[in-house]
């Protein structure tokens, strides 16, 4: 897992990458609970591409904040694709960023099932505007405890970030 010496070294390299193509970035976070928002804004300057942060820890911080529909949460749970997928969407929306990331996860040490243990996160990154609107999502089962899930869950966001063809603002 990521040091946070290396987490700023990515966060650097996000908003080098953000600044470069006029982009703002805006973020959803559930079990991270701010971690990447945070992340982003230790860097000096982020002001100039960072456009806010949403902490949805709760299913009703989920609808009010980013508009994720209640039956998405009854049918998927919060931890699923559907879920973060309209986090990602909503975060764009309401903040009116060029690109959105969302993660929701069970970090632990309990909440875990057998279908979806401790370490199972989802991520959703977003771009585009209004109706034309792209979202890609991924799961990943990170090992060890609450700290280690949620670490690995803020590198695993800023790598998604860097990811991105920002020319397009496509992911």
């Amino acid at each position: 897992m990521a040091t946070d010496n290396e987490l700023f070294d990515l966060s650097e390299r996000v908003g080098r990458k953000l600044r470069a193509a006029g982009k703002r970035l805006a973020t959803a976070e559930s079990c991270t609970g701010g971690w990447v928002a945070k992340a982003l804004t230790d860097i000096p300057g982020s002001s100039q591409w960072f456009e806010c942060g949403f902490v949805t820890y709760s299913n009703a911080a989920k609808m009010r904040d980013v508009g994720v529909l209640a039956r998405t949460l009854a049918a998927h749970g919060a931890v699923s694709e559907a879920t973060v997928r309209e986090m990602a969407a909503g975060a764009l929306r309401v903040s009116c960023a060029d690109i959105a990331v969302a993660i929701s996860g069970i970090a632990g040490p309990d909440g875990g099932t057998a279908a979806k243990p401790v370490g199972t996160v989802w991520f959703g990154v977003a771009s585009g505007h209004r109706d034309a609107v792209s979202v890609v999502c991924e799961m990943q089962l990170f090992p060890g405890d609450r700290e280690l899930v949620r670490r690995g869950s803020v590198e695993r966001a800023l790598q998604l970030v860097l990811r991105l063809d920002l020319r397009e603002a496509t992911v």
